[in-house]
C-alpha cells in the first residue's frame, strides 16, 4: 500500500510548490549571519517558552505580562527584521543603529518591571527618567511597526500622535490651529501624553496588546506546533480527498483548507502564500485563469479570519471588548462563517460549470481511510481545545493544553511507528527523540516569529486608542457620523465600510478593526441600536475587506504572485467571490435572529432566507446556476434579494417568492436543455 508521502497528490504538490514560488522569493534569513540566527531562535524559544509559563504555570500580572512580552517582541523584531531592509546585510552603520533599538527593545519593556512599584505610587507624578523611556519606547514601537508592518501603519500612529499634541494647550499649538473646528481640542503635553502611552493602561500596555500577549500568542503557537507536526497537510489532503473529484476540486478543497487553516494561523496572507503555493497551480492545471486561481485562494483565505475558534484574534478582541464569553462569541460566528464559506464555495462550483471542468482523476488523490489512518492523531487536539472552550476554561489555559495535546499525540505517533516499523534499537530511539526535541524547538521559534506582526500591529494601536480616550476623538467621530449619515442605518454602514477600506490602506485587519470598532462602534450601539455584539462583528467583519477589495487587497495581491498573475485582475476576481464579506453583516444588521436567536420558526426562516439570497446574489453575478441564466432574471434577481434584507416579513416574503421561482425557472430551463439533441 502507497503511503502518503508516494500519492500522487504528493508529486503534484512538490511540483506545483516549486513552479509556484519564484527563486527571487528566498527567505530572508539567507542575509542574516549564522550567529545571529541562533540568537534569534535562542530569543523566539525564550519567548515561547515564557509565554507558555505564564499560560499553564505561573499567570503574571497585567503589566509584569504585557511589558515582558512586548520586550521580547521589539527584541525579535529588530534581529529578523534590518534597519535597512531585508535585502542586504546590515553593515556597520546598520549594526550600529539596530543596536540601539535593541537596546531600547529591552529597556521599554523590563523598565516598568524594575520600577513597578514606585511607578504605581507616583502615579501622575512621572519623573525625567519615566517620560525618557516612555518616549524611546513610543519611537521604538513606531520603528518596528515600520520593520514588520508596514510604513502606513507607522504613519498613522506617529499621525495620532501629532494629533494628540496639538492645540492651544498641548505641546504643538500652531499645529492645532490647522485642525477643522470639529477634531479641535486643547492639546495634551508631552508629559501627559507619554504618561497615557507608556505608564497608563489605556496605550501601549492597553486591552489590544494585552490580547495579543496572552491569547492570541497562545493560538498561534497551537497553529505553529500544528504546522510543523504535519496536521496542516493532514487537513489539506482531507479536503482534497472530499472534494477533488468534483468540478473545479482543487479550488473547492482550497476553499475548506485555506479556511480551516487561515483560523488557526491567524494570517490571510501567509495562508496565502503557503497554502496557495499548492492549491493555486492545481486550480490553473485544472482550467483556472490565473487571476480567479489567485482570487479564490485570497478570498479563502480571508475567510479563515471570520472562521472560529482564532477568527484573526477578532474572537478575543471582541470578548475582551464586549465582556461576552470566548466560547459565546464562537459559537454564534459559526453559521455566518459557513455562510461565507458557502458563498465562495458556490461561486467556484459556477465558474466551474460554466466553464465545463472536470475534478481530478481518482488516481491523483488520497483514499480518506489511508489519510485518516495516518493522521487521525491530529483531530485530538482540536477535540480537546473545544471540549476546554464549552466548559469554560480560560481560552489562554486552553491554549496552553492544546499545544501539550498537539505534543502528545506527536509523541505517541513517533512511538507507534518506532514500535511497528522496525526492531527498537537504541539508535532508532535516539534518532525519533532528537526528532521530537527539533520539532518542539521549530514550533517554539515558527510560533513567536508568526506573534511578531500581531503584536506590534496591537501596540501601535494601542498609541491610536490611547489618543483617541485622551483627546475625545471618539465621541467626535461618532457626532460626524451621525450627521453624514442622516441617522439613516444603510447610510452609517456604507460609511463604516468606506473607513474600513481607507485603514485598510495602512493598517493590518486586527489594528483597523481595533481603531474603527472605537470611533464608530459607540454610533452603532447608542444612535442606531445595532446590538452590541452585532456591531462589533460587522465592524470586524467589514475590517477584512483591506485583504480582498481594491485598490488595496493584500491576500489577493500575494495571490496574484504565487499565480502569475495581475495584481489588479485577482483583487476584482477575489472582491467578486468575497462578497458575503458585505452582505452578510448587513444580514446580521437587519436580522438579529441569526445571532442572538429566537423562536424556531423564525430562526430557520432567517438562516433559509439568507442562504435563498447569497445563492440568488452568487447567480445572479456569474448569470448561471443549474444553467445560464437570461439577462431579465439576472436582473429581477437583484432587488429581491435586496427584499430579503428588508426587516419587514412581508418584502421579505415578496423577495423569497420571486427568487424560488427565478431559480426554478433557472433548472427547468437547465434541464430541457440537457435533454434538447445535441
Amino acid at each position: 500500500m502507497a503511503t502518503r508521502s508516494d500519492t500522487p497528490l504528493d508529486q503534484i504538490r512538490a511540483t506545483a510548490t516549486a513552479e509556484a514560488i519564484p527563486d527571487k522569493l528566498r527567505s530572508a534569513d539567507a542575509q542574516q549571519p549564522r550567529p545571529v540566527l541562533w540568537l534569534i531562535t535562542a530569543v523566539a524559544i525564550g519567548l515561547s517558552l515564557f509565554q507558555l509559563y505564564t499560560a499553564g504555570i505561573q499567570p503574571l500580572g497585567l503589566f509584569y505580562q504585557r511589558t515582558a512580552h512586548l520586550a521580547f517582541i521589539l527584541f525579535l523584531c529588530f534581529l529578523i527584521y534590518p534597519i535597512f531592509g531585508q535585502a542586504r546585510p546590515r553593515g556597520l552603520v546598520g549594526w550600529v543603529l539596530d543596536a540601539g533599538f535593541l537596546t531600547a527593545a529591552f529597556l521599554s519593556g523590563f523598565y516598568i518591571i524594575w520600577n513597578l512599584d514606585a511607578i504605581i505610587a507616583r502615579a501622575g507624578w512621572w519623573t525625567t527618567t519615566d517620560i525618557t523611556m516612555g518616549i524611546i519606547c513610543v519611537i521604538a514601537v513606531l520603528e518596528a511597526s515600520r520593520r514588520a508592518v508596514g510604513l502606513g501603519m507607522t504613519i498613522i500612529g506617529a499621525i495620532a500622535i501629532l494629533y494628540a499634541l496639538a492645540g492651544p494647550r498641548g505641546a504643538l499649538p500652531g499645529l492645532g490651529e490647522w485642525m477643522p473646528g470639529i477634531l479641535a481640542h486643547r492639546g495634551a503635553s508631552l508629559d501627559r501624553l507619554i504618561g497615557q502611552l507608556y505608564l497608563g493602561q489605556e496605550g501601549i500596555f492597553g486591552l489590544p496588546l494585552g490580547v495579543a500577549a496572552t491569547f492570541v500568542f497562545m493560538f498561534v503557537l497551537f497553529g505553529a506546533f500544528l504546522e510543523k507536526t504535519g496536521a496542516g497537510k493532514f487537513f489539506i489532503d482531507l479536503a482534497f480527498a472530499a472534494t477533488g473529484r468534483k468540478p473545479g476540486g482543487p479550488a473547492k478543497a482550497a476553499v475548506i483548507a485555506s479556511a480551516g487553516m487561515g483560523s488557526i494561523s491567524g494570517s490571510a496572507i501567509a495562508n496565502v502564500v503557503t497554502t496557495g503555493a499548492f492549491t493555486i497551480p492545481l486550480m490553473k492545471r485544472l482550467g483556472y485563469k490565473p487571476k480567479q486561481a489567485g482570487g479564490i485562494e485570497a478570498a479563502a483565505s480571508t475567510g479563515g479570519q471570520i472562521t472560529p475558534p482564532l477568527m484573526g484574534a477578532g474572537a478575543f478582541l471582541i470578548s475582551e471588548y464586549t465582556q461576552i464569553p470566548y466560547i459565546e462569541i464562537v459559537m454564534v460566528s459559526i453559521f455566518p462563517a459557513i455562510l461565507y464559506l458557502g458563498t465562495v464555495y458556490l461561486f467556484v462550483h459556477i465558474v466551474a460549470m460554466k466553464q465545463g471542468m472536470r475534478g481530478m482523476s481518482p488516481a491523483e488523490l488520497p483514499l480518506v481511510r489511508n489519510i485518516l489512518k495516518a493522521g487521525w492523531q491530529f483531530i485530538l487536539p482540536l477535540l480537546v481545545l473545544v471540549w476546554l472552550l464549552v466548559n469554560n476554561i480560560s481560552p489562554m489555559r486552553v491554549g496552553f493544553w492544546a499545544i501539550l495535546s498537539v505534543i502528545g499525540v506527536a509523541g505517541l505517533r513517533g512511538a507507534w511507528i518506532l514500535l511497528v516499523d522496525g526492531p527498537l534499537t537504541s539508535a532508532r530511539v535516539t534518532a525519533s527523540l532528537k526528532r521530537g526535541v527539533r520539532m518542539i524547538l521549530e514550533s517554539l521559534e515558527l510560533g513567536a516569529r508568526n506573534a511578531v506582526a500581531v503584536s506590534i500591529a496591537c501596540a501601535v494601536a494601542g498609541i491610536i486608542v490611547g489618543v483617541v480616550g485622551l483627546t475625545g476623538l471618539g465621541l467626535k467621530f461618532s457626532s460626524m457620523m451621525v450627521a453624514l449619515s442622516g441617522g439613516n442605518v444603510v447610510a452609517a454602514l456604507g460609511l463604516v465600510l468606506f473607513a474600513s477600506l481607507i485603514l485598510g490602506l495602512g493598517l493590518p485587519v486586527t489594528a483597523s478593526y481595533i481603531v474603527l470598532i472605537v470611533l464608530v462602534g459607540p454610533a452603532l450601539h447608542n444612535e442606531f441600536g445595532i446590538p452590541l455584539l452585532i456591531a462589533h462583528l460587522v465592524v470586524f467583519w467589514y475590517s477584512q475587506d483591506s485583504n480582498v477589495t481594491p485598490p488595496v487587497a493584500l491576500a489577493a495581491f500575494a495571490g496574484a504572485a504565487v499565480a502569475g498573475a495581475k495584481p489588479m485582475e485577482t483583487s476584482f476576481q477575489a472582491w467578486k467571490f468575497a462578497k458575503g464579506l458585505y452582505l452578510i453583516p448587513l444580514f446580521m444588521v437587519f436580522n438579529p435572529e441569526i445571532i442572538y436567536g429566537g423562536p424556531a420558526l423564525h430562526v430557520l426562516w432567517t438562516g433559509f432566507t439568507a442562504i435563498l439570497g447569497l445563492t440568488a446574489f452568487a447567480a445572479a453575478i456569474e448569470g448561471y446556476l443549474f444553467g445560464r441564466m437570461d439577462p431579465a432574471s439576472r436582473l429581477l434577481a437583484l432587488p429581491a434579494v435586496a427584499a430579503l434584507f428588508w426587516p419587514d416579513f412581508t418584502i421579505e416574503m415578496v423577495g423569497a417568492g420571486v427568487l424560488l421561482v427565478l431559480l426554478a425557472i433557472n433548472w427547468l430551463n437547465a434541464r430541457e436543455a440537457r435533454a434538447r439533441p445535441g
